[in-house]
Order: structure tokens, then sequence, then C-alpha cells
């Protein structure tokens, strides 16, 4: 879990801008969020930044980072009988990592949800993988303090979809620039190139925006990261995604 510091005085988005004060009382699901909430105000903490107010989401992420670390531990002991604890920990590592994390809420439309103050909301926080990440993992806590551990593990299936339950320690173990690379040398193509292409944030809350090119095969990626290298990952998981069938490492 990313620890932060204290939390700003609180600032409504703008009427046009997306946000969940607007949770209904009942709790029914919300974006990609399969769970409907006995208590919706977990919820609404859950999807509050910092940056927006108090209640935020830094203790419910708190919960949430050890109850995903668990939930993907105990499918993979439970699916992978044979695979040696080292397997299983990178693995593991991989699953629930930053940039990882962000995908999950890209893939459900988490940052549309996510209450932000203006400054956030400017530079583009809905998106910020660190945020997407942490929000994540607030929502997975809120819903483990909603209906306990059942509730929280098929949320999480729900929304790591196919890439929980596809999951194979042999090839998670490698990070993604790792499998890119492997991947592309097998075909004797040149390794990818990375570069910078943009910093948000403040020195000690700093956003990279990074780019990955494949020139041979006309692939470019963005990928963004709370550091440079989280970014490097993030774009060439993107990458591993776009290249064509038979090429990829697996």
């Amino acid at each position: 879990m990313r620890a932060s510091s204290s939390s700003s005085k609180r600032v409504r988005p703008a009427a046009s801008e997306p946000g969940p004060d607007d949770t209904p009382a009942s709790g029914a699901p919300r974006a990609g969020i399969a769970h409907a909430f006995a208590n919706p105000d977990l919820l609404r903490q859950a999807l509050t930044h910092r940056s927006y107010g108090t209640p935020n989401n830094e203790r419910l992420e708190f919960i949430g980072d050890a109850v995903l670390g668990f939930v993907v531990a105990l499918s993979l002991y439970e699916r992978f009988p044979d695979t040696p604890e080292g397997q299983l920990t990178r693995a593991r590592a991989h699953l629930v990592r930053e940039d990882t994390l962000a995908q999950v809420a890209r893939r459900i439309a988490l940052g549309s949800e996510i209450r932000l103050g203006e400054g956030e909301l400017k530079s583009g926080g809905a998106d910020r993988a660190s945020i997407l990440a942490d929000a994540m993992e607030a929502v997975f806590g809120a819903v483990f303090l909603d209906a306990g551990f059942a509730a929280a593990r098929a949320e999480i299936d729900s929304a790591y979809g196919d890439a929980l339950r596809d999951a194979d320690p042999s090839r998670l173990g490698k990070d993604a620039k790792t499998r890119l690379q492997e991947s592309l040398h097998k075909r004797r193509l040149p390794e990818p190139a990375y570069e910078i292409a943009a910093t948000t944030g403040k020195a000690h809350a700093q956003e990279f925006v990074v780019e990955c090119r494949i020139a041979d095969l006309g692939i470019v990626t963005r990928g963004t990261g709370g550091s440079r290298r989280a970014a490097e990952q993030d774009a060439a998981t993107q990458a591993l995604e776009l290249l064509p069938e038979g090429r990829r490492d697996g």
C-alpha cells in the first residue's frame, strides 16, 4: 500500500465532471463493480481520493491490499498444486502490483467513478495509474468490510476476469519488459525502445508517461506509473497485447 500525506481541503468536482455523489442508498453496483453494498458509505469512501477530502480511501486501501494479496495467493495455490513457492510468489507480485491493478481498474471504467479534487481532475488524475490502483484496492477492502471474504473474493474474480483465471505462474514470474524482449528476440526483431513522453505532479508524487515503440511492427503504446520503471512495465504489458497472433511469448 502506498503511504501519503494528510488530505487537503475538500473540493467538490464541477457538475460536468463524473463522480459518485449520487451513489444510491441501496448501494447498487456502479461501473464494473459487481457487489451491491449493504452500507453504501463504504463504496463512497472507497471512491474518494485524498485530494477530494475526508473520509478518503486510504484506510480502505490498506485493508484491500491485504485482502487482494490473500485472494490471489489462495487462487494460485489452489490452481497450481505442483508449482514451487518461488514461482507462486513472483506470480502473485505481478498480479497485485500497481500497473496490473491500474489495468484492472481501467477495464471496469473505475476512473470515471473516483471523486477527485479540482487539481487532480485537471491534471488527468482519473487515469493516473497510482490513483486507479489505490482506488481498486480500496473497493476490494470496502467489499470485504461490507460482506466478508467470500464477497471480496467474488469481486476480485469479477474485476480481474481472465487476468486471474488464466494466470500462469511460469509466465507471470517474468515481468512484462522481459517477456516482450524475449518474444521479440525469438522472432529476431530488435528490442523495443522506451522513452519518457511526459511527467506530471510534484517531485514527491510524480507520474511518468513512457512510450514503448516496436518500429518493425508499427506498435506504439503509452504506459503510466509512479516511477519510470512502473510506466515502462505498463507500456510493455500493453505492447504484449498488441503483438500479432503467433508472435506472443507464452
